[in-house]
């Protein structure tokens, strides 16, 4: 998938309130993805804006809260979600706050193809495309002796990491055998 927008907004949390500076990667399948730092190593959150995203307000439409210290409501951004919450963001001018609503609005609108060249045709792509498989036999124009081919497309989510989970894995095998240690030996002790 492409990157349609990236950059810092400062994000209100949810329970405390609290403005917190993240770095925030907008995908063209809708995916809004922030993050702690604009290494990418910590995710915090996910929001598909094709099926989450009710409206988009920036600037003075923004009538709820107060931004952070130093910033002025022109630079506000509020994302209203399907389950009733929002999303309340600012960004560093008015101009960034307009641009981030205008990309918001775009990824939300617009539908998503993959160009096959093999068959010279564009295949939609479902609004969760991650994890998704796309299976499509044909002969690619080669003549194949009786049998068609069959193309497999995977998407994968990018943000994925497969290394948190091997480790807590690891954690959670040691912990187990030095329990099932600990029980072995426990009647020795008596």
């Amino acid at each position: 998938m492409a990157l349609m927008k990236s950059g810092w907004l400062w994000r209100q949390s949810s329970i405390l309130r609290r403005w917190k500076k993240n770095w925030f990667d907008l995908w063209l399948d809708g995916s809004l993805v922030y993050y702690q730092d604009e290494n990418r190593r910590q995710l915090e959150d996910r929001i598909h804006l094709k099926i989450n995203c009710i409206n988009v307000k920036a600037g003075y439409e923004c009538i709820d809260g107060l931004p952070p210290e130093g910033s002025s409501r022109e630079c506000m951004l509020v994302i209203y979600l399907r389950d009733g919450s929002k999303l309340a963001l600012c960004a560093d001018s008015a101009d960034d706050a307009l641009a981030w609503k205008l990309a918001f609005l775009e990824t939300k609108s617009n539908l998503v193809s993959v160009y096959d060249p093999a068959d010279d045709h564009y295949q939609t792509v479902a609004p969760d495309a991650f994890n998704t498989i796309y299976i499509n036999p044909r002969n690619c124009g080669h003549r194949c002796s009786g049998s068609r081919m069959t193309h497999v497309w995977v998407h994968q989510d990018p943000c994925y990491s497969t290394g948190e989970q091997i480790a807590l894995g690891m954690l959670a095998g040691a912990v187990t055998g030095t329990v099932l240690r600990t029980l072995m030996w426990l009647p020795c002790w008596f």
